[in-house]
């Protein structure tokens, strides 16, 4: 894997410029292999990696040979390109970079803007798929949905699960321009399945699905009705069918009616999906850093939530199931995120403590994190007490040893991997 590992740290690890032109070259060299796919096609800002794991969970119950690409990995890049849950070997990595080698090179050696590791890793994805005859490919966009790379697959069913403020140097300063870059996977003649939001935002994904006379599902929060929750489970019913998720906070419940949604669209199309392998695949998925507790006693929480709408989708479900007792937080931003808001959504809560920290050892440039004494001072515009600075694994060890109260490990999905190590 070493091999591996240091070519695909050759590439540039962010984006570029709104370009299709080196994804389309790929599929040209590699005939096509979207087009011998059945793939659902998923963009938003938050809810797409919970929305893919519980479809996906779903789709196996039935017994379908499910393809999942998502991005960014947890722990290690294999994560990326799954198959029935089954991470990609590293055998099957070796044998798809080296076939993809030689176009790469072809194709740098003849453009100015280098291929990008997302790029390589769309196209290693889709064929991928194709060796391993899926039924079914649930593919996540990278960043937006325009002219994000993911967009060359001509899929049977779009999903956008929701739209906000992130990325903004690349999507947009406003909702209405990031909803018109989220918008860019409705096709041509197809499906689309969207949570609606505020009417401006709506207003766009209508249009753009009668421009291209592709048909709108529109799902209404409305719609979800005797709503309640424990420990271990949410209840809701949709459309008279009545569900449990085992994944926490209300805006999982939206994302569980885009699956629901998604099932009857797939049922239309000739897919077999029995009621029981829906109410089994929406009890029993598990998406690692969402609100994923990672030890018991101390309660410890991993959430890799970096944006305004996630940390408030956070709070929301930290005031669900952890409202009473004593909290701590421990707090890590990468520099390409909206620290600021961050910081002054989780402030919020006044009795917790909060504990700032320069995120991982492992700094390049996707992995670089805004200092924890930065952090510290925008913290000190709203409160004076209980604010700490600290290393990642020194505040881990402090916490560990606090029984009384439960910590909140947040901010950035790439600490994940030191986080488990240390815990």
């Amino acid at each position: 894997m070493r091999n591996i590992n240091n070519y695909l740290s050759g590439f540039f690890k962010g984006t570029k410029g709104p370009t299709l032109d080196a994804i389309e070259y790929f599929m040209e060299q590699l005939d096509f292999p979207q087009k011998k796919l059945q793939i659902i096609h998923i963009a938003g800002t938050n809810g797409k990696g919970s929305t893919v794991e519980m479809l996906s969970n779903v789709l196996e119950k039935a017994g379908y040979t499910v393809g999942k690409f998502m991005s960014p990995h947890i722990i290690r890049f294999n994560e990326r390109i799954c198959v029935n849950h089954k991470e990609i070997l590293d055998e099957e990595l070796e044998e798809l970079t080296s076939k993809m080698k030689p176009i790469v090179d072809s194709y740098n050696k003849n453009h100015e803007v280098k291929v990008t590791l997302f790029e390589l890793e769309t196209a290693m994805a889709l064929l991928y798929f194709v060796k391993k005859n899926c039924d079914i490919v649930i593919m996540e966009t990278g960043l937006g949905g325009l002219c994000d790379c993911t967009n060359i697959v001509e899929p049977i069913l779009s999903i956008i699960t929701s739209i906000g403020y992130d990325h903004m140097d690349i999507l947009g300063n406003t909702l209405e321009e990031i909803a018109v870059q989220k918008a860019g996977i409705i096709k041509e003649k197809g499906e689309t399945i969207f949570v609606e939001q505020e009417p401006k935002i709506n207003k766009i994904i209508e249009e753009t699905c009668k421009k291209k006379r592709n048909i709108l599902h529109l799902i209404t929060l409305q719609d979800c009705k005797d709503i309640s929750y424990d420990a271990e489970y949410q209840t809701f019913s949709y459309k008279e069918k009545q569900v449990k998720i085992n994944l926490k906070g209300n805006k999982q419940i939206g994302n569980a009616c885009i699956v629901l949604e998604a099932i009857e669209v797939l049922r239309k199309k000739g897919y077999t999906i029995l009621d029981k392998a829906v109410l089994e695949g929406l009890k029993t998925v598990v998406h690692k850093a969402r609100f994923e507790v990672i030890n018991l006693n101390p309660t410890i929480i991993f959430d890799g939530g970096h944006n305004e709408q996630a940390i408030k989708n956070l709070k929301e479900t930290i005031n669900m199931h952890y409202n009473n007792g004593k909290k701590t937080y421990i707090v890590s931003i990468l520099k390409t995120k909206d620290y600021k808001t961050v910081i002054k959504e989780l402030i919020e809560d006044k009795e917790a403590e909060f504990i700032f920290t320069d995120g991982t050892k492992e700094k390049d440039e996707v992995k670089c994190y805004v200092e924890k004494e930065t952090l510290y001072n925008e913290a000190l515009k709203y409160r004076k007490d209980k604010l700490y600075m600290d290393t990642l694994e020194s505040a881990i060890q402090k916490c560990k040893k606090q029984k009384d109260r439960v910590i909140f490990i947040v901010g950035s999905f790439y600490t994940y991997k030191e986080v488990i190590e240390n815990i």
